[in-house]
């Protein structure tokens, strides 16, 4: 079925339903959603050729990765979140553009890709505290989103986060009650927003039980894989006063810590507990019927889509205001947490 069988079906011009498949916002949204449904029903696709034509897009979202975190790309929180992302893009007909550069070239990149017309917009990973990557953005007027936020920026974007201080917040509680004092956090590379925010929300929680922080229980590392949560339980369960608890930014990072506390002939769960953060991953699952770790879940796949349906809103619709999403973290329960042995409790 072409463009003029497909309006000649709705009664709509031609031009009414290409408007109404591309987004424009003088379409009315009743209208939308009705050329949209019989669209899907009669399984129309439009030209990308002719629309790229029509309406000098590019018809495609870029992904610039820097070289420094290249290593995200097979990271599988990356890969759920550009799976949802791509899951987006195909049902709207827009192709995915990733780029690997050099650190230095990032924002040449970004320039480059919107001199060549080679996307209409982009999606920012990764953000750090006080990025510049946002002002750069905003200053070249490229639409774009954010998988994160960036504390300190002095603007405001677009952007889809999850709550990870709220998260962290609520694990490190649970451990406080379960009567755990010495409690390790496992975190990411501090320079990063996500570790910020998730390092907050465990000092905000020790805090309101008027524990100090020990810098001994901290640890962060530039990636979150197992043998870095190796390497630090090792130190935390080697301390005169070991931990008895950890709190880790990842999955990977949590079966670090469960090698070490196994090797030692302790059980996870009984002797020490462990909390990790992402566990809703399509290729790296955290047990079958029964959780292993207890975990905060958020699903990256749909930040992943709600991300790309955010950007593709903002190419649409030029003149929206700067939109923001908050996704929660649940807290599920596993076999890795339990009270904290008796010896270990203080008062």
């Amino acid at each position: 079925m072409n463009l003029k069988e497909l309006a000649a079906k709705l009664a709509l011009s031609p031009t009414t339903v290409s408007r109404a498949l591309n987004g424009y916002p003088e379409v009315n949204e009743a209208t939308r959603e009705r050329v949209i449904a019989a669209a899907r029903r009669h399984n129309y696709r439009p030209n990308a050729r002719a629309i790229r034509l029509a309406t000098g897009r590019a018809l495609a979202v870029g992904h610039v990765i820097p070289l420094n975190v290249q290593t995200e790309m097979m990271n599988p929180i990356f890969a759920d979140f550009i799976t949802g992302a791509g899951e987006t893009y195909m049902r709207n007909g827009y192709d995915m553009m990733l780029s690997v550069v050099p650190d230095e070239a990032e924002e040449t990149t970004y320039r480059d890709l919107m001199s060549r017309g080679t996307v209409d917009g982009v999606i920012v990973h990764a953000p750090k505290l006080n990025d510049p990557r946002i002002r750069a953005l905003k200053d070249l007027g490229l639409p774009f989103v954010v998988h994160g936020r960036s504390t300190g920026a002095d603007l405001d974007y677009n952007w889809v986060d999850v709550n990870n201080r709220r998260a962290f917040l609520r694990a490190t509680e649970f451990l406080l009650d379960l009567g755990h004092r010495r409690i390790a956090l496992v975190n990411g590379n501090e320079n990063m927003d996500f570790a910020a925010r998730r390092r907050a929300g465990y000092a905000d929680a020790l805090a309101a039980r008027g524990l100090p922080l020990d810098p001994g229980l901290i640890f962060s590392a530039p990636e979150m894989t197992e043998v870095n949560g190796w390497r630090a339980a090792e130190a935390a369960l080697n301390l005169s006063e070991p931990a008895t608890a950890f709190l880790c930014a990842s999955m990977l990072q949590g079966m670090g810590v469960r090698r070490a506390i196994e090797a030692r002939g302790l059980k996870l769960g009984r002797d020490v507990s462990v909390i990790i953060f992402d566990d809703d991953l399509s290729y790296l699952r955290n047990g079958d019927d029964v959780p292993i770790f207890t975990a905060t879940r958020s699903s990256v796949r749909e930040a992943g889509r709600i991300a790309a349906e955010m950007l593709l809103s903002v190419i649409n619709q030029p003149g929206l205001p700067p939109q923001h999403k908050m996704l929660e973290a649940e807290l599920i329960l596993g076999q890795s947490t339990g009270p904290a042995p008796t010896e270990a409790r203080k008062p």
